[in-house]
C-alpha cells in the first residue's frame, strides 16, 4: 500500500488512511457521484453477509422473527410522537411527487422505523396472549447529514441498518428486554473480535422518544469514539400516541412497554480499522470471505506436479467446510499474490511449492503475526481449526489491549482536556449531576459519553465541582 496506509498513517491521518483502504482491500467504494453514498464492492458485501449472518442467528435464537416494512413513511404518522419527529425532522428526505404529480401526502424515506412499525404494532396487539412481539429487519435507512459525511462511519444512506423492534405487558419484562439485547450486542462483538464500552447515554443524548439509551462504544485508531450499537427502553412513549394496547387477564386494557435497538454497518467500519495494520486488513477468520489462500510456488518444469497437489488440498480444504481459493493466476508472481491477499486480510495463506509436494505437507502462513509453520498433510484441516480459533482470540486480545491503551482515570478537570487532545477517552469520578458535565460539552467541544454499567465509581471526587463522586463519566470525542 502507499505511505499513507502505514501504521502512523493509522492514527495521525486516519480518515485519508481508512478511505484508501476500503478501496484498495475492495471492500466499499467511496466515488457514487452522491454525497454520503457509496458501494459495497463484491469482496466487502460477502464481508457484510457473513458479519450479518452472525447477528441473525443471535437474534433468532433468542425468539426474535425477521419481517421486512416498507421504506416510506407518511407524514401524519411520522409526526405522531412529538419528541421523536423534533429530533429527526432535520435529517428527513422527503418524497412530494409520484411520476409528474404532486403527492397530496408527503412521504418519509425511512430516517428509523418506529412509526412505520407501531400503526402495524396496534393492529397485531390485541390480547397479553399476542405478547412479546420480538421482530427485527435488515434495511436501508436515510438521514440528510449535514455533518462532514465519512465513509461506511457517516453516511446519508445507511445499509445494512438492523433494527428489532419489541413490546411487551410490563415495565420489568420490557427492562429484562433491554439486559437480553445487551448481551446479544456483547455476544455478537465478541464474534468481531471487537472491543467495546457498554454505556448509558446521558439525557440529552438519548435517543429520541427513549426514556434511556445505552450503547456500545469503540474506540478508533486516532482515539475518537464510534457508537457501533444502541439499545433503547421505550416505555409507553410509542404505545400510547400510536394506541398499541392489549387486553389483560383481567380482561382490562393496558399499553405496552416496549424496547428498540439498532446496529448499522459501523461494526464493519470498527473492525477494519482496528485489526489493519502496515500491510492492509487482517480478519478474523469466521467472517472472512476468503479464510484461507492457497498460493502455488512453481517452475516451468515441475508446474504441473505443484498445481496438481495444489488442488488436492484445495478440495480438501473446501469439502471440510473452508472457504478457499485457489490462485492460480498465470500473470503474477507469489510475492504479487502474497502482498495483494495479506492487503484483502486473508487469515492464513497456504504456500505449496516443490519441497511441500516432497514431504506431502504445506507452508501454513497466518496473516494476523506474520508467522510460518510447515504442516503434515494429515494434518492440515486439524491445524487450521485449531489456527482459526489463535488467531481469533489473538485479534481480540490485541484489540482489547490497545482500547484500554486509550483510556485514562482522570481527577481533575485540567487531566480530562489533556487526555482528550491527546487522542484518549478519559474515566472521571462524577457527582452524577448533568448540569455539571453538560456545561462540558459547550466549553471543550467534547463529547460527554455516558456512565459505564454496574461500575461503582472510586471513593473520589467529581473531577468538576469536586463533591462526592456517585458515578464514573467517560468524555471524548466522536465521529
Amino acid at each position: 500500500m502507499k505511505e499513507t496506509a502505514k501504521e502512523t498513517s493509522k492514527e495521525k491521518k486516519f480518515m485519508d488512511w481508512f478511505t484508501e483502504i476500503l478501496q484498495t482491500a475492495e471492500i466499499y467504494d467511496y466515488r457514487y457521484p452522491v454525497k454520503g453514498c457509496g458501494v459495497w464492492l463484491p469482496y466487502g458485501f460477502k464481508l457484510r453477509e457473513l458479519t450479518l449472518k452472525i447477528l441473525r442467528e443471535l437474534l433468532n435464537e433468542t425468539g426474535h422473527s425477521e419481517t421486512l416494512f416498507p421504506l416510506l413513511i407518511p407524514e401524519n404518522m411520522l409526526q405522531k410522537e412529538s419528541e421523536h419527529i423534533a429530533k429527526f425532522e432535520e435529517e428527513v428526505y422527503w418524497v412530494t411527487r409520484g411520476g409528474l404529480n404532486d403527492l397530496k401526502v408527503k412521504y418519509a424515506l425511512r430516517p428509523t422505523s418506529e412509526t412505520a412499525i407501531y400503526p402495524m404494532f396496534s393492529l397485531w396487539i390485541r390480547s397479553h396472549r399476542d405478547l412479546p412481539v420480538k421482530i427485527y429487519q435488515v434495511v436501508n435507512v436515510f438521514r440528510y447529514e449535514t455533518k462532514t459525511t465519512r465513509p461506511i462511519i457517516r453516511v446519508r444512506e445507511v445499509m445494512s441498518f438492523k433494527e428489532a423492534h419489541t413490546a411487551h405487558a410490563t415495565k420489568e419484562e420490557a427492562e429484562k428486554q433491554v439486559e437480553e439485547a445487551v448481551q446479544i450486542y456483547s455476544k455478537f462483538f465478541d464474534k468481531l473480535a471487537l472491543p467495546y464500552l457498554i454505556l448509558k447515554r446521558p439525557e440529552w443524548d438519548k435517543f429520541a422518544g427513549a426514556e434511556y439509551s445505552i450503547a456500545f462504544d469503540t474506540i478508533m485508531p486516532n482515539g475518537k469514539r464510534l457508537q457501533i450499537g444502541t439499545i433503547h427502553y421505550l416505555g409507553q412513549t410509542f404505545s400510547k400516541p400510536f394506541e398499541i394496547k392489549y387486553e389483560d387477564v383481567n380482561g382490562q386494557q393496558k399499553y405496552v412497554y416496549q424496547t428498540c435497538y439498532g446496529i448499522s454497518g459501523r461494526p464493519i467500519a470498527a473492525l477494519i480499522a482496528i485489526h489493519a495494520d502496515e500491510r492492509g486488513l487482517t480478519l478474523p477468520p469466521n467472517i472472512a470471505p476468503i479464510q484461507a489462500v492457497i498460493i502455488p510456488i512453481y517452475t516451468k518444469e515441475n508446474r504441473e506436479k505443484v498445481m496438481g497437489y495444489c488442488k488436492e488440498v484445495f478440495s480438501l480444504l473446501k469439502d471440510n467446510g473452508f472457504r478457499v481459493k485457489l490462485d492460480n493466476a498465470e500473470d503474477e508472481t507469489p510475492g504479487s499474490k502474497y502482498y495483494k491477499w495479506e492487503l484483502r486480510g486473508v487469515p492464513i495463506r497456504v504456500e505449496i511449492g516443490e519441497r511441500e509436494v516432497e514431504k506431502s505437507e504445506v507452508t501454513v502462513f497466518r496473516r494476523d503475526k506474520l508467522e510460518r509453520r510447515s504442516v503434515k498433510r494429515g494434518e492440515i484441516i486439524g491445524e487450521l481449526k485449531k489456527l482459526e480459533k489463535e488467531i481469533h482470540l489473538n485479534l481480540k486480545e490485541r484489540a482489547w489491549g490497545k482500547m484500554r491503551e486509550k483510556i485514562r482515570l482522570t481527577r481533575t478537570l485540567r487531566e480530562v482536556i489533556k487526555t482528550v487532545e491527546e487522542g484518549k477517552i478519559a474515566m472521571a469520578p462524577w457527582c452524577g449531576k448533568n448540569s455539571c458535565i453538560k456545561e462540558i460539552e459547550n466549553e471543550t467541544g467534547f463529547n460527554v459519553l455516558g456512565t459505564p454499567l454496574n461500575v461503582e465509581p472510586p471513593a473520589e471526587n467529581c473531577f468538576n465541582c469536586q463533591k462526592e463522586a456517585e458515578k464514573i463519566i467517560y468524555i471524548g470525542k466522536s465521529y
